[in-house]
């Protein structure tokens, strides 16, 4: 699965075209044309904007991964002798 196929598929859930997320958080309809027709993908600030809406990780997006969100959820770590 490409980022924009991945991409598309939040936006449907979310109920939102892919253009109207884009312009929501500061990327031109230009480069989603680029994403779906050139199969390029995004720059990493674009890419963390993406996915800091969805509430998703990059990794997600990049489809190195299958699981939406990271695992860690909380900011203390804990570390046994």
């Amino acid at each position: 699965m490409t980022f924009y196929d991945r991409y598309q598929q939040l936006c449907v859930e979310a109920g939102s075209s892919a253009t109207g997320v884009a312009v929501s958080v500061g990327i031109s309809r230009a480069s989603v044309s680029d994403w779906k027709n050139k199969g390029a993908v995004p720059s990493a600030s674009s890419l963390k904007k993406i996915a800091d809406y969805f509430g998703v990780s990059t990794d997600y997006l990049l489809g190195k991964t299958d699981i939406k969100k990271s695992g860690h959820t909380s900011g203390i770590y804990t570390f046994s002798p």
